[in-house]
């Protein structure tokens, strides 16, 4: 265990360059653990929970990794949290109840090409948003729409009209 505290430094931020090194390449081994016991959704598609999850890995790491915190303890701390997360995103999966807690519910911004505006107003999204949006998914104006969803992820999902019978 010396000749660990040796490698790692102290904890006090004065670690030398070399043992910020050392640091960095157990940190990235454990980020990568860590990464891999959280599941891939945590940071592709997220949603608020997913964020404030990586925001906080990333400066537990972060402390760590400068000495700012304790070493192991500020390793531990972080397993923890993405332990927990993992936990609470299968609860969420068992308890609807719960995952309309932890996430948000998705936001119908278009419906049969009529625009909400109050919807859009109330979550912060602009008419060039939206057109977007809709132009990612080869509409060209709400009218082309049949449903414009504002997903738990924070991506507009979009249904476009059936086109008639060529």
């Amino acid at each position: 265990m010396e000749l660990l505290r040796e490698l790692i430094g102290p904890d006090n931020g004065d670690a030398s360059t070399a043992q910020l090194c050392v640091r960095a390449v157990i940190l990235f081994l454990v980020g990568i653990v860590y990464i891999r016991i959280a599941g891939r959704r945590t940071f592709s598609q997220a949603t608020p929970l997913d964020i404030v999850v990586a925001l906080v890995v990333g400066s537990n790491l972060s402390r760590a990794m400068t000495g700012k915190a304790p070493f192991w303890p500020a390793l531990a701390a972080t397993l923890l949290l993405v332990i927990l997360h993992r936990l609470f995103v299968m609860l969420t999966l068992r308890w609807t109840w719960l995952a309309k807690v932890m996430k948000a519910e998705p936001v119908v911004l278009v419906r049969d090409g009529v625009k909400d505006s109050a919807a859009m107003v109330r979550h912060g999204i602009g008419e060039g948003d939206l057109l977007e949006a809709l132009r990612l998914e080869q509409a060209e104006r709400p009218e082309d729409v049949r449903l414009a969803t504002l997903e738990n992820n924070g991506r507009i999902s979009v249904v476009r009209e059936k086109s008639g019978p060529a």
